[in-house]
């Protein structure tokens, strides 16, 4: 759906912009205003013609297509909000088997192992 939106929102983008440059400029008749006695520069613009209405509806379809796509994209999730936080203690992507001991657990280890490598060197030199 969301895909769908944007690519409807695309291609009227392209419509608008190439509705507004096919519609006639009005420059002659700003340039008649400094230099003569034009009236329709601020005046009376004339009949509606079928490129005005058209750019005027390519306009307000473009902008709900905004407003739609606007809220369609808040009320989605991001992909990192749905993964789930470890549980204190754990980092992120280890196995709860291979948990590391804690730095007091490991340091008596160390010291144990010290130990016994020192009893079993003065083992083998009796």
């Amino acid at each position: 759906m969301y895909t769908f939106i944007v690519v409807v929102h695309v291609l009227v983008s392209v419509l608008l912009i190439m509705v507004v440059l096919l519609q006639s400029g009005k420059g002659a008749g700003m340039g008649a205003a400094f230099g003569g006695g034009s009236q329709t520069l601020f005046g009376a613009r004339g009949q509606t013609t079928f490129m005005h209405k058209l750019t005027a509806g390519m306009a307000i379809l473009f902008m709900a297509l905004s407003v739609v796509l606007a809220t369609l994209s808040a009320s989605t999730q991001s992909a990192l909000e749905e993964e789930e936080l470890p549980p204190p203690g754990q980092e992120a992507g280890m196995v709860p088997d291979e948990q590391p001991k804690e730095e007091g657990a490991a340091k008596d280890e160390a010291k144990e192992e010290e130990e016994s490598d020192e009893s079993d060197k003065s083992d083998e030199s009796d």
